[in-house]
């Protein structure tokens, strides 16, 4: 299978031999799944504590008597139903959200992605994206050529709808695109299924050896 390369102009200039593991990978719903809640729970801090009625200061006291005051029985001011008192099923700070996921796992589910994203029209590659300055005029022409080539709709949004991978550093291209309300930028080897997922369109550049290094991580 092959995909088509453009260069910043929007106008074809050759044709690229895509790897069918990467680009033709079958979509596999429960891995992908699997992998994106488990690198979503990877991510939480785990620092949501509360106390118990055994942990909240004060409390010790009986509030009054046990019968004869016509009020309802209560040994504690410190219990859940009291305003101040010790939360029940709370979130403690000791639970554990991490979630093996093999490098196996990770990288047939990224490539379950991009091959359901090339299919579905939503990937597209250019030759590169480097600028000879920053200048954000300059990138939005870059964008408005690519997205008229590529045939993406419904960019016009104040949600990024592009990711931009970057195959290396190149800090004239990173602040004359970042400064681009639809679109975010990521480097290409920090790409994973849930940074992918999250946009409606992706832009390659450099193919060539973008292609390869995608194909070295399964």
């Amino acid at each position: 299978m092959n995909a088509t390369i453009y260069n910043q102009k929007g106008v074809e200039t050759e044709k690229i031999d895509l790897p069918a593991k990467v680009f033709a990978a079958k979509w596999r719903t429960d891995l992908v799944h699997q992998v994106v809640e488990g690198m979503r729970s990877n991510k939480r801090a785990g620092t949501a504590d509360t106390k118990g009625r055994g942990e909240v200061r004060g409390g010790g006291r009986k509030p009054w008597k046990q019968k004869g005051t016509g009020r309802a029985r209560h040994g504690s001011s410190r219990s859940p139903i009291w305003v101040g008192g010790g939360v029940t099923h709370g979130p403690l700070a000791e639970k554990n959200y991490k979630r093996k996921i093999t490098k196996s796992m990770r990288a047939q589910a990224l490539f379950s992605v991009l091959s359901k994203k090339l299919k579905d029209g939503e990937i597209l590659f250019v030759e590169t994206l480097a600028v000879p300055k920053i200048n954000t005029k300059v990138a939005v022409g870059i964008l408005k050529n690519l997205t008229k080539a590529g045939n993406l709709k419904n960019v016009q949004t104040r949600k990024p709808k592009i990711l931009v991978a970057l195959h290396g550093r190149n800090e004239n291209a990173e602040k004359s695109f970042r400064n681009i309300a639809i679109l975010d930028t990521v480097f290409l080897k920090n790409i994973n299924p849930l940074v992918v997922l999250n946009y409606k369109y992706l832009i390659i550049e450099n193919p060539v050896e973008s292609v390869k290094f995608l194909e070295s991580r399964g």
